[in-house]
């Protein structure tokens, strides 16, 4: 899709790189950074509750 508007990369400590993007539509997309073509998309709504249930401490056990 040529219409995703990608933010900055989000890196972690050494090259654990990922991008969050949203397009017109109200998709929302997140990507390794450099593989932008390979991502996984829902809607922005559903972006809001992961990035909240993570700020949370929602997935802490994954960690």
């Amino acid at each position: 899709m040529n219409d995703i508007s990608w933010e900055e990369p989000f890196c972690g400590e050494g090259a654990n790189c990922f991008r969050i993007g949203t397009d017109p539509r109200g998709n929302a997309y997140i990507a390794v950074a450099g593989q932008e073509d390979h991502y996984l998309t829902d809607s922005r709504e559903a972006l809001q509750t992961l990035i909240r249930d993570i700020k949370a401490g929602k997935a802490d056990h994954l960690l």
